[in-house]
């Protein structure tokens, strides 16, 4: 089953468990008017307004999270395109004989790192994206530090080629970090059950009522429950809907303004 897939059922589930909740809530308080004709547990209100000052709060918190993660990996994708960029430009300070193999290998490894994380849940296919770009960025270390040694190399390549090479080689391990860095899953559990919690408590205070608003509740279930839906599919912006696909294009260009 597909990420969206499986995003868009626990999504489902979330919407029919709030209204059965919130119809629960509902009975409980129409139970407790029937013994207590006075009216439903006094000084409630607290109670109620603290479970959705920490819903709003923890939703706030969530998506707010997972939108700042969401630009962060796409600035790493333009980064690393100026750092592969920067070596490219930078051959030129290093004999013409090893420059058209050079530049060859940084082509490659430009191609894979443009789409090495899409598909991200093929976990196969991108352990051996990985593989493959680690094995040339080895490659291209090697061929480059052999560069700078030759006599024909220019004075300044050494300065400026090997400080390059660092950037490109170390934002591949910046954005494996980002790629893998989520909230814990409790929070996302704690945000379900809160949402419960809230719909349950929801139908308690509308007990009062004769008639059950049908709109508020399908309202209120449907908003939370899209609301986590967008939080799940910017938190996980390579398998949903929401992508940071397009920011691969920064990769891609600068390959194509190679030839």
């Amino acid at each position: 089953m597909t990420f969206t897939a499986s995003v868009f059922l626990l999504t489902m589930g979330l919407f029919v468990g709030m209204l059965i909740f919130f119809e629960g809530g509902r009975r409980i308080g129409v139970a407790r008017i029937g013994k207590d004709p006075d009216g439903l547990t006094r000084g409630a209100g607290a109670a109620e307004g603290a479970v959705f000052a920490l819903l709003g709060l923890l939703m706030a918190f969530t998506f707010s999270g997972a939108a700042s993660r969401f630009e962060a990996r796409r600035m790493l994708i333009n980064t690393e395109a100026n750092a592969i960029g920067t070596v490219y430009l930078r051959i030129d300070l290093l004999p013409g004989e090893v420059q058209p193999p050079l530049r060859e290998l940084l082509r490659r490894y430009a191609e894979i790192r443009a789409t090495i994380y899409q598909g991200a849940d093929d976990t196969e296919a991108l352990q051996a994206k990985l593989a493959t770009s680690a094995s040339l960025q080895n490659e291209i270390w090697q061929q480059a530090m052999a560069a700078i040694r030759l006599p024909a190399a220019m004075p300044q390549a050494a300065m400026l080629m090997t400080p390059a090479l660092n950037d490109m080689i170390d934002i591949t391990g910046t954005r494996a970090a980002a790629t893998a860095t989520h909230p814990p899953g409790i929070v996302f559990v704690l945000l379900v059950v809160l949402s419960l919690i809230a719909a349950m408590l929801a139908g308690y205070a509308t007990s009062p009522n004769k008639d059950r608003s049908w709109l508020h509740q399908v309202t209120f279930a449907l908003v939370t429950s899209l609301a986590i839906y967008v939080i799940f599919d910017i938190e996980y912006p390579r398998l949903g809907l929401i992508r940071v696909d397009d920011a691969d294009q920064a990769i891609i260009d600068l390959v194509k303004s190679w030839h």
